[in-house]
């Protein structure tokens, strides 16, 4: 993300703490069969803890799966029901579908997450002074770009590893259109962590 527009919204969590080797993966759009339980084999190799902000309507859809991601010990976060685009709906709309992720997340694993990724990162500014009274609004410093067709696996891993820094926040998503690249990239990419000396850990709530 630009460093100006980190500069321009500070009340938005862009990274963590730079004085340690804490990173802090996320992944969001979440779960999906036949991806997320790949993230979580290969997080669990590595003993590594990861943040996933989760849609609601996939958590209805995979209940096994999401409950599987709370039973190994990871942090989930809100990440609306519908993935919802926030400039194109109304904040009325938004607000609910917000809810209702929550609703399905607290009824299905139990949880309650303070923190809230907006999909695509796009917000009104009233939708997001409204979120900011009851969730931790959650950005990112390094988008790993597995969605992007014009990044090949090499060049996606050749930029995590050239961006990434203590405090870093990295978004990946486990969904079918990055699933293809994503099992290519974060074996390797967690290797390069470890060897490294960065450790990954829960986001700060």
């Amino acid at each position: 993300m630009p460093r100006w527009v980190q500069l321009f919204c500070p009340e938005l969590q862009w990274h963590g703490d730079r004085a340690n080797r804490k990173i802090y993966l996320t992944f969001d759009d979440g779960p999906v069969a036949g991806i997320t339980d790949f993230v979580l084999e290969e997080l669990a190799k590595r003993d590594c803890k990861a943040t996933f902000f989760m849609v609601g309507d996939n958590v209805a859809r995979y209940v096994d799966l999401a409950r599987e991601v709370v039973d190994r010990g990871h942090q989930v976060g809100n990440h609306t029901f519908h993935h919802l685009n926030g400039i194109k709906v109304s904040t009325e709309e938004y607000l609910r579908d917000v809810r209702h992720c929550q609703e399905e997340l607290n009824d299905t694993l139990g949880v309650s997450p303070k923190i809230f990724r907006p999909p695509y990162g796009l917000l009104k500014p009233k939708q997001k002074h409204l979120l900011l009274q009851d969730f931790r609004l959650v950005y990112w410093e390094i988008v790993a770009g597995d969605y992007l067709l014009r990044l090949s696996p090499e060049k996606i891993l050749e930029n995590l590893k050239t961006k990434t820094r203590p405090g870093s926040i990295v978004l990946f998503h486990d969904q079918q259109k990055t699933a293809a690249k994503l099992k290519r990239v974060l074996p390797d990419f967690l290797t390069f962590l470890d060897g490294e000396g960065f450790v990954s850990d829960f986001l700060p709530i």
